[in-house]
């Protein structure tokens, strides 16, 4: 595990889970840490103002990283959270880091969780391994043009370009496995009178076979903040998973925003 990676799980799991937040601060975050989780406010002590009496209100803390993956100074962390043994969420995470690899900004989406899909495939379960190191630039691009092409687009014809007519599993809770599964979805929005336009992708970052986005989408009219995590197999995307947030109003953040 490189110290990147090290710093992120560190801080998630030695400061959230374990409940020793100030020395994980201290430990893996460098000399500032913006914030962009909805409610937390920026730096150290904004960390603290609302992990404090977060950790006071859940003693019973069971957090597990799923997926873990790096590139170049941004770490992305997949968590299944639950908490008090009964209520479960679902986080994607992006850290930025310093030159001495600690963490210097932090990214979030969080939704429930304990949901299937009508597959039968949970929100984290699936592929975890990072393979095809050689192939990370191609993913990436291969990505990319699928957000543009298909999802800001709206270029659906196109879909056989990057997802496999083969293998496309899908971990988003109300779309099932296959391109009909993705293209059914799609058409239900449509036909409810329902939009889901990927209007900018912020942020883009990969290794080997895994890639991440975090996108501003709209959803059905509702601003809305999604990590994408997918897995690409021989230049095709085979695997899906999301966590979507809704982005609060300025005046309802105590940050900069969710980008």
């Amino acid at each position: 595990m490189t110290a990147k990676l090290d710093n992120a799980r560190g801080l998630y799991l030695h400061g959230i889970r374990d409940g020793k937040a100030r020395e994980a601060l201290d430990r893996y975050t460098g000399d500032r840490y913006t914030q962009h989780s909805t409610g937390v406010g920026d730096g150290k002590e904004g960390f603290l103002s609302f992990f404090g009496p977060f950790l006071a209100r859940n003693p019973q803390r069971d957090i597990e990283v799923v997926r873990a993956i790096e590139d170049g100074r941004y770490v992305f962390l997949h968590v299944a959270q639950t908490l008090g043994g009964t209520t479960h969420w679902v986080t994607a995470d992006l850290f930025d880091t310093d030159t001495n690899d600690r963490i210097v900004e932090h990214w979030d989406t969080i939704a429930a969780g304990g949901r299937t899909t009508p597959s039968g495939h949970t929100q984290t379960s699936g592929a975890t391994e990072v393979t095809d190191l050689d192939r990370t630039e191609g993913n990436k691009q291969k990505v990319s043009d699928f957000l543009v092409t298909v999802l800001q687009d709206g270029h659906t014809e196109r879909i056989a370009e990057f997802i496999s007519p083969d293998q496309y599993v899908q971990h988003s809770p109300e779309v099932a496995d296959g391109i009909d599964g993705f293209t059914a979805f799609m058409a239900g929005l449509a036909a409810g009178g329902k939009s889901l336009t990927y209007t900018k992708v912020h942020r883009l970052i990969g290794q080997g076979n895994f890639v991440v986005a975090l996108s501003e989408v709209d959803w059905a009219g509702t601003p809305t903040a999604v990590f994408d995590i997918f897995r690409l197999q021989d230049g095709l995307i085979v695997e899906h998973w999301d966590v979507a947030e809704p982005i609060p109003s300025p005046s309802a953040a105590n940050n900069s925003g969710k980008f």
